[in-house]
This record gives structure tokens, C-alpha cells and sequence, in this order.
């Protein structure tokens, strides 16, 4: 391979370009890292891997004894931390190599996340074929890489293609990690079947290498379709808003990364992503169990309490609310694609305003819904705060270019990711800490749940409250003219004149780009199409 086509000067876009290809490039790779939320199809074919494991003798065992024992089976609370680490490490990496992509460019980035993510996947096959748990846990951090750079290496270069729509530019690329699940969820359902089929076959260690195998090649194609636009370029005919920063508050100037992290600006809207993340990730995390314990037999239409209740019906319930799943995963994706493109007309602290506000009355206004047997509106509920979560995501980065400026949104989207890390981990266990501790107060299933939701109304308080707080970056932040030509040479940037900039990047979409939007948007749909046919058990 010629490694000089990942340099970022060879990446510059002709005049033949047409900015609608980037899109579905970063649609390839976001599609790919966003099977992290479908690994749950894999924990429980990977603690039955063994069938003649002596579980009394495995009982004892220590956990630094289960990473290399290869006689006895994993159990679920071994396997679950990959996702952990998948979240944890994608903040860690995006933090750390942010920097570094805005002079690298999103091809090199895509490219390496191509190889750490797809690598990861096959890592972690072989550690379920060798059964090495400590290889598992590796793949985990090593897809993780894979995940920070895969998911901030295209946000710098839509940004800039698209200044008059950057919540909708976004919004593409990030729906496709929110409907990642959807996609390859029913793939790796679908591989296990077919290797399962072949006696001898360890069928999830087969799926997962075969599917690093595939989303190496399709993460590889759209990195290798990014093209970045030129300095100067814009669309015909488009001219910035500019209302004092009054309302939108976009400015025209640029903030240095080593200067943005220390603005009050960036930790409000840390604290604002943060919050919200943390009582969304509470909802997708409790979800199933929750509409099973609230509403029980009424979602089969029987008036009977929970304890009447056949083996036959607890699994026709399990099914029904495992529908809800399909639904979480549909809104999650459409709604990063609904509300960035809303924040182009509303403003982005408008839009937040919406989420908080709407959500903090749909968690107080849900435990009602409980109590009164209202199961679809409950539903509706939860649907509408997954597309705000999902949202939340999507407007984030026009949100940073709008206050630090287009030059280095790509670096501060990556140290912003880090309070999407922090509530990976703190949002799970503050919902199963409180819901135990409901429990073990004696509190009825039905009810453990109340408490829970108002907790995470609060959490929302305090996003608004830092949501509100956010005021135009002060000028003394902005980069000088020297600092910004410097910054640009440091990244290899071409200015385009304003003759030039007439004729740069203007071509037609052509039969190229449907095919490749094609590619991206079959998957997708399909995806789209499974989640619905699961969701429609809840009716």
C-alpha cells in the first residue's frame, strides 16, 4: 500500500467533488463502531461455551484464575465490562489522538480505527476460541481506540463542508453509530446461526473474527472516501448568519484547543452532554426490565397482579418488553438525525433547552403513567427521551463549532467525549444502586422505579442550569491571525482565492455517489426495518 494516499494533503478535494460524498463515508465508518451497542446478542452464547464444565469446581475460582482458565465458563458479569471498556476507552482515545487527527486528517484517523476496531473484533474471537478472558478484556481496549478515532475522525471535515447545515451534516454521520446496533446486531444473530450449524465450530469467536474481517474493509472504503475542503470554500451563495451572537451565537473567529479546554464554555457544555447522557444511558439501561416490573400482566392485557402470573406468560412479557429494545435502538439513531438538523433553525442552546425541559417532564410525569396502567404512553415516553439522548450526541459538535470555531472542533469534540466516558460508568450503576436499594427497602417491584425517574429529572435540572450559564466565548480566546496561519500549516490546509473558490468542489453527485449512499443507506434500512417487526410485540 502507497501510506502517502493517508497523508492529509492528499485528501484535499478537486473540483470535480461533490460534498454530499462525505456523508455516507462517515455513515461507513459510524455504522461499523456502533455495533458496541448490540455486544449484548454476544454475552449469553459466551458463557455457554463450554457444556461439560464442572460448575461446582469452577465455583471457587478467583478472577485472576478465570482470565486463563480454559475448563470452566465465563459468567455475564465477566464478559460485560468489553462494552464498559468500549465507552470508557473511546472517550480516553478521542481525548488523547484529538489533536493530532485535526493534522493527520480524517483519512489516516479513519484508517487506523478501521484496523483497531476490525482487529479488535478479531482479537476478541480469538480470545473466545482459546477461551482467554484476558484477551477478551484486550480486544476491548483496543476496539475502543478504534471507536475514538473512528467516531470523531469525520466530524472536523462535515463541519467545514457543510457551515450552512452542520447540525444536519452531523446528524448523518452520528445516526449511523445510534443505528449500529440495528445493523450488526442482526448480523451476528444471523453469523452464529450459520456457524453454529458446523459441529466443532466455535461460532462466536467465528462471528466476531468474520465481522472485524467485514468492518475493516467497510470503515477502510469510507475513510478512503473523505476528502476535506479547501480553506475558504462555502456554498453558492451562502452567506453566515450573523446576529451579534445574539441567538445562535456562531462566531467567525477560532479558539486553540490548548485554549478551548479552559474556557467556562467547555466544561458548561462538558456538564451539559454529560448529564444528559447520564440519565439517557439510565433509561436504555433499565428499560425492558422496567416496562416488565411497572406494567407486568397489563401488558398482555390481563388484570392480574404479578404473582398469578404462568411461566408461559413471564416469557410472552419478556418478549413484549424485549420489543421495547427495538424501539430504544430506532429512536436513538433517527432522533441524532432529527434534532441536530432542528438546531440549525432553533439554535443549539435552544435545542438543549427542549431536551431538558421536555425530559424533565416526561420523568416526573412517568411514574403517573405507571401507576394509572398507561403503558403506551409510558412507551411513547421513553421512545421520545432516547431520540433526545440520541439528539444530544448529534448536536454536540455544530454546538462547539458555533462557540470555538470550525478550525479545531474535531480536537475539542474529542476532549469533550470524555463526559460521555464518565457517564457510561456513572449512570449504570447509579440506576442499579438505587433500584437494589428500593428492593431491599421493601419497596414493591412496580414502584422501585419512581424515586429512580425523579433522580433523573434532577439530572436534567443541572444540564439546564449549565445549559442556560453558556454566554459567547470571550475574544481574549480567539486565535490571532499568526496563530490561526500557523495552526493551517501545521495541518497543510490549501487557501483557495476568490476566484478559485467559485469553481472548487462543485461537481455533480453522480451515479458514484448514489452507490455509495446506496451502500450505507440499504444496511440501515433494513436495520431499521428488524427493529420495527421486534417493537411491533409491544402492540
Amino acid at each position: 500500500m502507497n501510506w502517502s494516499a493517508l497523508d492529509r494533503a492528499r485528501t484535499i478535494a478537486g473540483p470535480k467533488f461533490n460534498r454530499w460524498l462525505v456523508p455516507p463515508a462517515a455513515l461507513a465508518i459510524h455504522l461499523c463502531i456502533g455495533m458496541s451497542y448490540g455486544f449484548s446478542v454476544f454475552w449469553k452464547p459466551m458463557v455457554n461455551l463450554l457444556p461439560n464444565a464442572d460448575a461446582l469446581a469452577c465455583k471457587n475460582l478467583s478472577t485472576w484464575d478465570m482470565l486463563f482458565t480454559t475448563t470452566c465458563n465465563w459468567t455475564i458479569p465477566m464478559v460485560t465490562p468489553i462494552f464498559e471498556l468500549f465507552i470508557a476507552v473511546l472517550g480516553i482515545a478521542a481525548f488523547i489522538w484529538g489533536g493530532w487527527l485535526e493534522h493527520a486528517g480524517p483519512r489516516k484517523a479513519g484508517f487506523i480505527a478501521a484496523i483497531t476496531w476490525g482487529g479488535g473484533l478479531v482479537l476478541g474471537g480469538i480470545g473466545v476460541i482459546y477461551h482467554q478472558l484476558w484477551l477478551l478484556w484486550l480486544s476491548g481496549i483496543v476496539g475502543g481506540v478504534g471507536q475514538g478515532l473512528g467516531y470523531i475522525s469525520p466530524v472536523s471535515t462535515l463541519i467545514k463542508w457543510f457551515p450552512d447545515r452542520r447540525g444536519l451534516a452531523t446528524g448523518f454521520a452520528i445516526m449511523g453509530y445510534g443505528g449500529g446496533a440495528m445493523v450488526g446486531a442482526p448480523l451476528a444473530v444471523a453469523l452464529m446461526k450459520h456457524y453454529g450449524a458446523t459441529p466443532g465450530i466455535n461460532n462466536v469467536g467465528m462471528t466476531l473474527i468474520t465481522m472485524g474481517a467485514l468492518y475493516f474493509v467497510v470503515m477502510s472504503l469510507g475513510a478512503f472516501g473523505f476528502r476535506i475542503a479547501p480553506t475558504g470554500w462555502k456554498p453558492l451563495g451562502w452567506t453566515p448568519k450573523d446576529d451579534g451572537g445574539k441567538k445562535y451565537m456562531i462566531t467567525q473567529n477560532h479558539v486553540h484547543l490548548d485554549k478551548a479546554w479552559k474556557t467556562p464554555q467547555f466544561w458548561l457544555v462538558w456538564g451539559v452532554l454529560c448529564l444528559n447522557v447520564t440519565a439517557g444511558i439510565g433509561v436504555i439501561a433499565m428499560a425492558s426490565p422496567m416496562l416488565q416490573d411497572v406494567f407486568g400482566p397489563h401488558l398482555l392485557g390481563l388484570d392480574i397482579s404479578f404473582d398469578a402470573v404462568t411461566p408461559a406468560q413471564k416469557a410472552a412479557i419478556a418478549a413484549s418488553a424485549a420489543g421495547l429494545v427495538g424501539l430504544i435502538s430506532l429512536f436513538n439513531s433517527l432522533g441524532r438525525l432529527f434534532w441536530a438538523s432542528m438546531s440549525d433553525f432553533l439554535g443549539r442552546k435552544a435545542t438543549y433547552a427542549v431536551f431538558f425541559i421536555l425530559g424533565i417532564a416526561l420523568y416526573i410525569a412517568m411514574p403517573s403513567m405507571g401507576h394509572h396502567g398507561s403503558a403506551g404512553l409510558f412507551i411513547v415516553a421513553v421512545c421520545v427521551i432516547l431520540s433526545m439522548y440520541g439528539g444530544g450526541f448529534s448536536t454536540v459538535p455544530a454546538y462547539l463549532a458555533d462557540l470555538f470555531g470550525t478550525q479545531m472542533v474535531g480536537a475539542i469534540h474529542g476532549r469533550l467525549l470524555t463526559a460521555w466516558s464518565v457517564a457510561g460508568v456513572v449512570g449504570p450503576s447509579l440506576i442499579a444502586s438505587v433500584r437494589q436499594a428500593q428492593i431491599d427497602a421493601g419497596v414493591p417491584h412496580n414502584l422501585v422505579y419512581d424515586r429512580t425517574l425523579y433522580i433523573l429529572a434532577l439530572l436534567l435540572l443541572g444540564g439546564m442550569v449549565c445549559n442556560l450559564l453558556v454566554r459567547p466565548v470571550d475574544p481574549k480566546y480567539h486565535m490571532t491571525e499568526e496563530e490561526l496561519k500557523a495552526e493551517r500549516s501545521k495541518a497543510h490546509e490549501q487557501t483557495v482565492g476568490k476566484v478559485a473558490v467559485e469553481d472548487t468542489a462543485r461537481g455533480s453527485l453522480g451515479f458514484g455517489g448514489i452507490l455509495a449512499w446506496a451502500a450505507v443507506g440499504i444496511p440501515f434500512l433494513i436495520g431499521v426495518s428488524i427493529a420495527i417487526q421486534k417493537a411491533a410485540k409491544l402492540f
